[in-house]
Order: structure tokens, then sequence, then C-alpha cells
């Protein structure tokens, strides 16, 4: 790593935790020292020592029409001379709202947040209160923002670090947790018929936070089916999918329903924000309409809603996703064929525009066999080595990529 980076994260260290202020960018998957990014445009990243990178992480997905795009840098600086926030209602908060609405049918209201973990707190605080139950269902591996209640065998840094569960959470809380694997109804029905206050069943429809790993053809349809059996609530976290693997999402692209859905990264086009949504009736105990209190000052942050609509619109247009999984398909297959030719085990899947891979013999189902499967010392190698040939990838083996239509 470059002289300059090497200095600023020995200088970070000395005043943010880690250095960082998002674990997984620290590299402790991967091992060494995290390039600091100067500036991005299109496809590529530049670090503090001028090299640059084709990026494959895209800020985590948000950077769907890849970086700097000039319609919305344009509009952001538009909104930027309007005022950057104002604590009260804009027409920006209605258009990106009826956008989403559109593109989601499950989606009749929508609350608009900051973050993705805002998001999924705020639907589980509502799923509560429209079931009048307390418990909920993850599955392992599933990684739905650092709420307290959901940090029970998390993906995404947990899976990094393989430490499932974080200090300062207490039991009384992950006690109202309950989680399965990924991928098994047998499981998600032995949960659901041993308690029978279970509010609502939360997943990644494609998971992206043990590594991409995608639904099997009847998981989705069975929880759906469950969920109603049992009378709990079916939230997609879709904050990774949402306008990712379809311009409606994992939904859209399984033909299944949820009753809430968790969205985020693409809907801020790089900027803060984040959204959940459903059923009117469900919505409407929200307050001020209802008595589920939830608020945020900066939630539809003007910057961030110029940001947003402008990019829903840029990838509305006819052929855009088919266009964006034609160039994703084509590079898994180039993987697993070079691995092939070079007798290197891997297993690499694509979903729309989300895509990773394994080193690993065996397919990868849950977050079980990404652990037991997947060799993480030679992906850290495999890291470096891309990175020494300009390829910035997932800084760890647990965690999807993205392409862009930069790419």
């Amino acid at each position: 790593m470059g002289k300059q980076s090497e200095a600023l994260f020995q200088r970070a260290k000395e005043v943010i935790p880690g250095g960082v202020n998002s674990p997984v960018r620290a590299f402790r998957g991967v091992g060494g020292t995290p390039p600091f990014i100067e500036q991005a445009q299109g496809s590529r990243i530049f670090d503090a020592d001028n090299l640059q990178y084709i990026d494959c992480v895209g800020s985590w997905g948000p950077m769907i029409l890849g970086h700097g795009h000039r319609y919305v840098v344009e509009a952001v600086k538009k909104a930027a001379t309007r005022g950057f926030s104002f604590g009260a209602p804009t027409s920006g908060e209605i258009e990106l709202a009826e956008m989403i609405i559109q593109a989601f049918p499950s989606m009749e209201m929508v609350r608009l947040v900051n973050s993705g973990t805002e998001a999924t707190m705020s639907a589980l605080r509502l799923a509560r209160a429209a079931t009048g139950r307390s418990k909920v269902l993850k599955f392992d591996g599933g990684y739905h923002g650092h709420v307290d209640s959901l940090l029970v065998k998390a993906g995404s840094g947990g899976a990094t670090f393989n430490v499932p569960d974080s200090a300062g959470v207490p039991k009384e809380v992950t006690a109202l947790t309950l989680s399965v694997p990924y991928n098994n109804l047998d499981a998600v029905c032995a949960a659901l018929a041993e308690n029978d206050d279970v509010a609502a069943i939360i997943v990644e429809p494609v998971a992206g936070n043990m590594g991409l790993v995608p639904p099997r053809a009847d998981f989705l349809p069975g929880l759906r089916r469950l969920a109603d059996n049992y009378g709990a609530l079916l939230i997609f976290d879709e904050v990774m999918t949402g306008f990712r693997v379809a311009h409606g999402g994992a939904q859209a692209r399984y033909g299944v329903m949820p009753d809430l859905t968790c969205l985020g990264k693409v809907i801020g086009g790089g900027l803060p924000a984040a959204a959940y949504g459903g059923r009117r009736e469900i919505m409407e105990l929200i307050a001020p309409a209802g008595p589920v209190y939830q608020a945020g000052t900066l939630s539809g942050n003007p910057l961030a809603m110029a940001a947003g609509v402008t990019t829903l619109r840029a990838i509305g247009v006819p052929g855009v996703f088919e266009r964006l999984e034609q160039v994703t398909t084509r590079l898994c297959e180039g993987f697993l064929q070079a691995a092939h030719a070079a007798d290197v085990p891997l297993q690499a899947a694509a979903v729309g525009s989300m895509w990773g891979f394994f080193f690993a013999a065996e397919p990868v189902s849950d977050y079980a066999t990404a652990k037991q499967h997947a060799d993480t010392a030679r992906y850290a190698r495999f890291f470096h080595a891309m990175l020494d040939r300009g390829v910035y990838l997932a800084p760890s083996q647990f965690e999807a990529a993205f392409v862009s239509l930069a790419h």
C-alpha cells in the first residue's frame, strides 16, 4: 500500500476506533492497510497515492450509475443552492416516494429515513405494533444493520470477524430474536411452530452479507406461505437488492410479495437515504397517522432526494437492467472458466447486478456452508493480488460485489 494511505491510516487510528467508521473498511478480513480514497469517476476510484482501481464495491451498492454521474452531480448542485436541510416537508420527498411505490407494487405507502439500519429497526417496531407480538425470526448470516435485536448470528462485519454477536447487547433483547439457517424452510416451520409470538420474518431475499447466496426456488414462496399460516408479517430487507437485482427488487424478480420492504443504497444515489414501506393499513400505524413513533431530523434530506430521484429516473429507462445483468453474468462466467482452466476450486453466482464468489469446492447455500467451505486465506491472497493489479474487490470473502452501468 502507498505511503500516503499508510500515513493516513496511522493518523486515523489515533482519533477513530480502529481507524475507520465502519468495521469492514479496516481490512481485518484480508489483512493489510486500506487505501484512503480521494476521488472517483465512472467505474474507477483513486487513492491518496494517486493509484487507481476498477471499483467492484461501488460504495457497497449505491453507485449503480457509476461514480460522479453528471446528471446526479448537477441535480445535487442545483439542490444545494436552494438549501442543505430544512427539517420540513419538500416536494422531493413526495417524488421519490411515488417513484418507489411505482416500482414496488407491495408498497402502497413509504416512510423515508436515513440509513438501512433505521429502515429495518423501524419496520420491526411497526411489525410488532401491527401484530401485537414481540419476537422476530431472522436467518443466520443475515445482516440488517446494527440494531441490537438483530445482531444475532449476523453476517457482513460479523461474518468477516467471526463474531456473530456484539458486546453491549443485553441478553434480554436478543432473547426476542430467533435465527435459523437461510434457505431452510423446515427450520423456519419448526421455529414458528414452537413460538406463537413471532411478529415478523425478516430476510435478505438474496443474501449479500455472507457472500452472495441466491435463494432456492422454493425458499421465498415458502416464507410467504409460512408467514401467512402462522400470522407473522414477512419483511424483505431489500437495502441491497432493491433497484439492484431488478427494477422492482427481488420481490419483482421472484414474484413474492412481502408485507413490508426496507430499501436503501440506490435510492439515495450515493447520498444517505433509505425507506421502509408496505400496505396502507400497516403504514398508517406510523405517527402522526398512528401510534407507532418514528422520526428523523434529516429524513428526506433535499440533497439525497435530488440524487435519488435522478438515479431512479436514469435506471428506469428500458434495457438498463438487462444490460447490467448481461455484464454481471459475463463477469461471473469468466471467473468460473478461468478458475476451471487453472484447476482452482471456485463457486460464483450473479443475481441482477450483484455478484460474488467463494474459493470453495462445494456449493454454498447458507451461512454455515459459507464458513465451512470458503477458503478465506486464499481469498485474502487473491484480494491483494487483484489490488496490486488495479482491481478493488470487497475486502471480505463474506460480502457481495456490484457492477455499475459505468463498467
